[in-house]
């Protein structure tokens, strides 16, 4: 018996534009649709079980949602959102993107004032605080860090449903290395290089 993957990908639409489509199926995916750019490709995550009308019209919506926000660019390319109005704007494009525009906070702002954690939310008052350390970092580990706290309005623990949430970001699992790996040198005392510096750079 042939067990049937449990996510499988199928380039093969465009947008209104020209840019590739690329549908992704996947049964860790219950409920939730998502889309976004990555490398130039339109990616729309779809739950396995949609059938192919299903799969239709939510393709069809979320290119359309996609097309709205006026722009195909990668995170790591983005520009940092520098005062809060602009930070408050970004999170609203971040979860129209990825949460489906649920995640809505009452306000978003930098802080100087958190020197133990990235970023924090208070889901009764719906408001989100990002520490102002984050500014030098690139913009994909930014809005991780975002992603994250406005994924504490839906969940409030980090359990199942919550890192779920976060399973469209793609680049979830390398910006929690790159955090840690933050973490790491400055306990240690180590000087951390430019804004544009990676893990394992070299000067």
């Amino acid at each position: 018996m042939t067990r049937r993957p449990a996510e499988r990908k199928t380039p093969r639409l465009t947008t209104a534009d020209g840019a590739p489509v690329e549908v992704r199926r996947s049964a860790r995916r219950t409920r939730t649709v998502a889309a976004f750019w990555e490398n130039g490709t339109a990616v729309v995550a779809i739950p396995a079980r949609f059938t192919a009308a299903q799969e239709s019209e939510w393709v069809h919506r979320m290119l359309e949602k996609l097309h709205r926000q006026g722009e195909r660019r990668s995170h790591k390319g983005s520009k940092q959102p520098a005062t809060d109005a602009a930070l408050a704007v970004h999170a609203a494009d971040l979860s129209a993107s990825y949460f489906g525009g649920r995640a809505v906070p009452t306000s978003v702002r930098w802080v100087s004032n958190q020197n133990s954690r990235w970023g924090s939310a208070t889901p009764s008052e719906g408001s989100i605080r990002l520490s102002d350390k984050l500014r030098p970092m690139p913009q994909w580990v930014i809005d991780y860090v975002l992603l994250h706290e406005l994924a504490h309005l839906l969940v409030a623990g980090h359990n199942a449903a919550f890192w779920q949430l976060l399973e469209a970001y793609p680049d979830t699992m390398r910006a929690k290395a790159f955090l840690e790996g933050v973490s790491f040198a400055t306990s240690r005392g180590l000087t951390a290089g430019g804004p544009d510096s990676e893990p394992g750079d070299a000067d």
